[in-house]
């Protein structure tokens, strides 16, 4: 399928409304922040970003790698065109990915963690950004007859289930942050009974922000052959004498 034509794109439009709005902008400024912090202690020569989520917004700003490219859903200037499920990249030869909301957009969200894997170099970062279900606004989604249109509606996954796909693929979780503890939507009523959950969680329940960033390092297991130690198994004989290994048999 033509990436100008996955249903990707339209789920990527629709991402790109939602964080056009006020609510929107305020929790890419609280993940922006994470990323700040955790950007300039990575190193490297090539870093990818999947996914726009504003555009002309520059989230890897901070970060101290020089070539940095963005991989886009459908063809635009400038950056990479292809599907999240399969990158033109070559394995092994990224120093950093970042996944901007790629798991909740991709209809494979595996098969994504399996190009990460490939495409990183060993001992190389990932950072993955979210939505969290066990959010305040996540659970609200999840009541009986909500249809929503926040982006809390579509399939989320927590921070346990992605740390669970990292570990599977041999990575190592460094740090998990959460971003975005005021209400993004609803009526005054219901932001208000939000707001005083999220207050609460900001200070005291960080896991109940509406967004996470998870930092993993990709192990890749070093195992040294051990040489075996040879050692001649020589039966005795009474008397000290040598048992042969073999035995000659004379032709009659």
């Amino acid at each position: 399928m033509s990436p100008s034509h996955a249903p990707i794109v339209d789920r990527q439009d629709a991402l790109r409304r939602w964080y056009s709005t006020p609510p929107g902008r305020a929790l890419l400024a609280a993940v922006q922040v994470h990323l700040d912090r955790f950007l300039p202690e990575l190193f490297g020569f090539h870093v990818l970003q999947l996914g726009q989520v504003a555009l002309g917004e520059d989230l890897l700003a901070s970060s101290r790698i020089n070539h940095r490219f963005c991989m886009e859903y459908r063809p635009v200037e400038g950056h990479v065109a292809a599907l999240p499920e399969a990158w033109p990249v070559l394995a092994d030869s990224l120093d950093l990915v970042l996944l901007m909301h790629t798991l909740e957009l991709s209809d494979d969200p595996h098969q994504v963690m399996r190009e990460v894997e490939r495409t990183l170099l060993p001992e190389g970062n990932v950072i993955i950004v979210g939505f969290n279900p066990l959010s305040a606004m996540g659970l609200w989604e999840m009541l009986p007859g909500r249809r929503g249109s926040t982006p809390w509606a579509q399939p989320c996954y927590s921070t346990g289930r992605t740390r669970e796909w990292l570990s599977l693929l041999g990575f190592e979780v460094l740090a998990r942050a959460y971003a975005g503890f005021t209400p993004p939507a609803g009526g005054k009523g219901l932001r208000e009974r939000l707001g005083i959950v999220h207050g609460l969680g900001g200070r005291n329940l960080p896991y109940l922000g509406g967004a996470y960033v998870i930092l993993a390092r990709k192990r890749v297991s070093t195992m040294t052959p051990m040489r075996p130690r040879w050692r001649a198994m020589r039966g005795m004989v009474p008397g000290g004498m040598a048992k042969p290994l073999c035995r000659r048999r004379d032709r009659e």
